[in-house]
């Protein structure tokens, strides 16, 4: 392996620390939801849920655990092969893990949301405020900067 220039050096290293700080922005968020999704079923209400709402309960506790695994795959990832010598690797597959880790954490927020909604109120409800912030999450997540990418190619 051909040894890297100082430069690019500097620029991997500066990649892997914005890598692992947007993930420790991510990560609170999932364990929150996941620990209260983990909680659910053994409240007194929950044997009140339809089952349409358990199967909600399943896909969203699922989508959870996804981005959980998602979300600190590259720290696992990271610590194996940090010593290897290929830091743009890990770089590359650490993006992929958090971006795939961040759609399961958009499809359980929303499934939380949609839940919730649908339990306390009616299916119209659920449906409107599941699409509301499943909408909100990928325009801020995703769809800002895949339009700005779009526009800058």
């Amino acid at each position: 392996m051909a040894e890297r220039g100082e430069e690019e050096q500097e620029r991997l290293n500066r990649q892997l620390i914005e890598l692992l700080n947007e993930l420790r922005v991510a990560l609170p968020g999932v364990q929150v939801l996941f620990a209260f999704l983990l909680a659910v079923p053994f409240q007194n209400r929950f044997g009140q849920a339809s089952q349409f709402e358990r199967d909600v309960y399943l896909v969203t506790l699922l989508a959870s655990a996804a981005a959980t695994a998602f979300l600190i795959a590259p720290t696992a990832y990271h610590r194996i092969l940090f010593q290897h010598g290929d830091r743009p690797r890990v770089i590359r597959e650490g993006t992929r893990l958090l971006l795939a880790g961040l759609v399961a954490l958009a499809v359980a927020t929303t499934g939380a949301v949609f839940l919730a909604a649908h339990f306390i109120f009616s299916s119209a409800v659920a449906i409107a405020a599941g699409a509301a912030v499943a909408g909100m999450l990928g325009w801020l997540w995703f769809g800002l900067a895949l339009v700005r990418r779009a526009r800058e190619s």
